[in-house]
Parts: structure tokens; C-alpha cells; sequence
């Protein structure tokens, strides 16, 4: 599975490279393929390319602030969570993620 993500939080400091890191962490423990884009106080870092777009499975967004550029994503399904549960809940969000990609014909 291709994974993108973007966190960004209220401060734009922790909170954004905690959920990062938990959404990486997860996702290459599974084998997935992830790449996350943080959108933090010094701006964007490790940007999401048009190169990575292509074969993306899905997108999670981080729903507590403004994400820039969600428009790149059309046509991918999109996630939209908070960032405590990307922070505190990765394993069951990647989880429910991959049950409603089943249910839905898209491939996981």
C-alpha cells in the first residue's frame, strides 16, 4: 500500500512531527510504502511531488488546521483525522483505513 500524509497542528511544532513519526513508524512496520508531508512553523518540509502522487492508495490529513495545496490530491481517496488519534492511535487509524478501502473495490 502507498500511503500519503500530511500533518500540521495548531502550533505547528510537535504535535506535527509526533504525528509524522507515529504515521511512519506504523506504516513501516505494516510494509506499506509512506511518505508524510509536514506543514509545521517553518513551513512545508518534505513536500508531497506529483511523482508521489502517482499510485497512491490513499491520503491521511491531519483535520486540525488548514492543509495547503489539498487540491493535488483529487481523485485519491482522502482521510481527514485528528491529530491526537494519528498520535495515539496509529495502528486502529491504518486499520479502519484499509477495511473501508476493501469495502470500497480500491486496492490495498
Amino acid at each position: 500500500m502507498k500511503i500519503l500524509a500530511v500533518t500540521a497542528c495548531p502550533t505547528g511544532i510537535a504535535h506535527t512531527y509526533m504525528a509524522a513519526e507515529a504515521l511512519e513508524k506504523e506504516a513501516k512496520e505494516r510494509g506499506f510504502n509512506i511518505k508524510v508531508e509536514t506543514q509545521g512553523s517553518i513551513g512545508i518540509e518534505n513536500e508531497i511531488t506529483k511523482e508521489d502522487l502517482e499510485g497512491a492508495d490513499v491520503v491521511i490529513l491531519t483535520k486540525d488546521m488548514v492543509i495547503k495545496g489539498r487540491e493535488r490530491f483529487k481523485g485519491i481517496p482522502v482521510v481527514n483525522v485528528s491529530i491526537g488519534d494519528v498520535i495515539k492511535k496509529p495502528g486502529p487509524l491504518l486499520d479502519k483505513i484499509i477495511e473501508h478501502l476493501k469495502k470500497h473495490n480500491s486496492k490495498v
